[in-house]
């Protein structure tokens, strides 16, 4: 189990390290950043990096909605849940606090001004949008993935292929929300940035636990009773 704990914990550092570092030290650089497409891709590039570097370890969940999806489709035994979720959301918390270094080297950065690549609704939405769409753009995407992680993993489907479809299904999910909530489907990344941005991130946490969760069981149980095999 401590080998299967240090690749959730290391998987989950370099996917918040990687996404949410592109989004604060590269997305609005003038005249050369990454922009939205940019951090999309910096987001699905880490997963299906890591996926393949220790997923064969793990199963590569580095996300607490992911643990709870395949759990809710019958992947993985309850006893996983807590452990896996304890170290992923450490391990964003490690990276978390290693962009905050960085980014304190840099003249004037206050992370309650700049975000630091929070999660948010409302007034912190990137695009101004409320919290009603913030829940439902988590929910809808994060079940969305669940699906794609089942399908692409699925005994069926061809071997070796599953990283890349799970990672580039996460850029596309963050091509779609990143104007909306900033991205999440992912509580261990939210917690993680939120922790540091120290003000309105913190009240509004609770959306990027709940609705990633409520989407992850419902793709998970979707997959398990529509779309499995049943033998």
């Amino acid at each position: 189990m401590f080998k299967k704990l240090s690749a959730e914990f290391i998987g989950t550092f370099v996917l918040v390290f990687g996404g949410c570092g592109s989004a604060i030290f590269a997305a609005g650089y003038p005249g050369l950043g990454i922009g939205f497409a940019g951090v999309a891709l910096a987001f699905g590039l880490t997963v299906l990096m890591m996926a393949f570097a220790v997923g064969h370890i793990s199963g590569g969940h580095f996300n607490p909605a992911v643990t709870l999806g395949l759990f809710a489709g019958g992947r993985i035994h309850a006893s996983t849940i807590l452990p896996y979720i304890i170290s992923q959301v450490l391990g964003g918390i490690a990276a978390a606090a290693v962009l905050y270094g960085i980014a304190n080297g840099h003249p004037g950065f206050d992370a309650t001004v700049s975000g630091f690549a929070a999660n948010g609704y409302g007034q912190h939405s990137p695009a101004g949008y409320s919290l009603y769409a913030a829940m439902i753009c988590e929910g809808v995407l994060t079940a969305i993935f669940l699906i794609v992680i089942h399908g692409a993993t699925d005994k069926r489907a061809p071997a070796g292929f599953a990283p890349i479809a799970i990672g580039l299904a996460l850029t596309l999910i963050h091509l779609v929300s990143i104007p909306v909530t900033n991205t999440s489907v992912n509580p261990a990344r939210s917690t993680a940035v939120a922790l540091f941005q120290g003000s309105w991130a913190i009240q509004q946490l609770w959306v990027f636990w709940l609705m990633p969760i409520v989407g992850g069981i419902i793709g998970g149980l979707v997959y398990r009773f529509v779309l499995a095999s049943k033998d």
